[in-house]
């Protein structure tokens, strides 16, 4: 069941890429693999490399054959069935590896993420948790868990996810961007939250007003602000929202009496009495 979103696809292949080459060179110093499995298994890395599966998988297959179970050789089968597309025989693999190697990150990282093809959304977060506390410093196991926590639909912990994210790799732009699209779910959600509780929230009001300024839909937001005041008129920053709308109207002597009101509620708000000198600069200037 491949992503629908471009940037998880993406994300999906340099994951895999990058995991099966260090699953490939190294495991955990308690399973390093012997200096003869090395030689064996290096053909078929070779063949993961070049994207030669049916080669890469006999090599694997052999090792199993002579009997030779190690977690290198289970995780690299798990990554080829994974490149197939065959998520349920993916995570046998990687059970069988995670089975000889409980803290090996990358079949954690792999089998979540093939869970989560497979719908079964809450084996997968328990299985990106786990690879998370095992490899908190590796970026793709922040975005694979944010994945997963969005395909459950908790956004908090998607954007918790990304945040982090956002910390370890700044310099990636496309990672900021996910995380500027998951604080809008989360706002979005957020809203929805308040409808389901109090439909006539002032907070809801208010929350639709400042959607509707960031569209230029300056007559829809002035009649969600005053619904906002209307609902509880001891509401900051509401009546500072009105005044501004209504500045841009040219309804200074209503917008004055706005800032009065946010003054009255919060005294030593420099955005209101910044605010008013604007307005009463404009009135004077708008005097014949």
């Amino acid at each position: 069941m491949p992503s629908r979103d471009p940037f998880w696809r993406c994300l999906h292949s340099k994951t895999l890429l990058l995991l099966f080459l260090v699953a490939a060179t190294r495991c955990a110093a308690q399973e390093t693999p012997p200096p003869s499995l090395e030689a064996q298994v290096a053909p078929g890395i070779e063949a993961l490399k070049s994207g030669d599966l049916d080669s890469a998988e006999e090599v694997f297959s052999s090792a199993l054959r002579q009997g030779i179970k190690h977690p290198l050789v289970y995780h690299n089968l798990g990554v080829i069935a994974q490149m197939r597309g065959k998520h349920w025989e993916a995570v046998q693999e990687f059970r069988e590896a995670l089975a000889l190697q409980p803290t090996y990150g990358p079949s954690r990282l792999l089998i979540g993420a093939s869970l989560l093809a497979l719908g079964r959304k809450a084996e997968a977060v328990r299985e990106l948790q786990r690879a998370v506390r095992l490899m908190p410093q590796h970026p793709q196991v922040h975005l694979q868990l944010a994945k997963a926590y969005e395909a459950w639909e908790n956004w908090i912990a998607a954007a918790q996810q990304l945040q982090k994210l956002v910390e370890l790799a700044p310099e990636e732009p496309e990672y900021s961007y996910q995380l500027g699209n998951a604080w809008m779910r989360l706002s979005g959600w957020s809203y929805q939250q308040i409808a389901r509780i109090n439909p006539n929230s002032a907070r809801l009001q208010q929350g639709l007003g400042q959607e509707y300024a960031l569209q230029e839909k300056y007559d829809l937001a002035l009649a969600a602000f005053q619904r906002a005041a209307e609902a509880d008129p001891q509401l900051p920053e509401v009546h500072l929202a009105i005044g501004s709308l209504l500045l841009e109207q040219k309804k200074y002597d209503q917008a004055l009496a706005e800032i009065a009101l946010e003054l009255k509620l919060v005294p030593a708000s420099k955005a209101a009495a910044e605010l008013k000198t604007r307005i009463e600069n404009a009135k004077a200037g708008s005097v014949p």
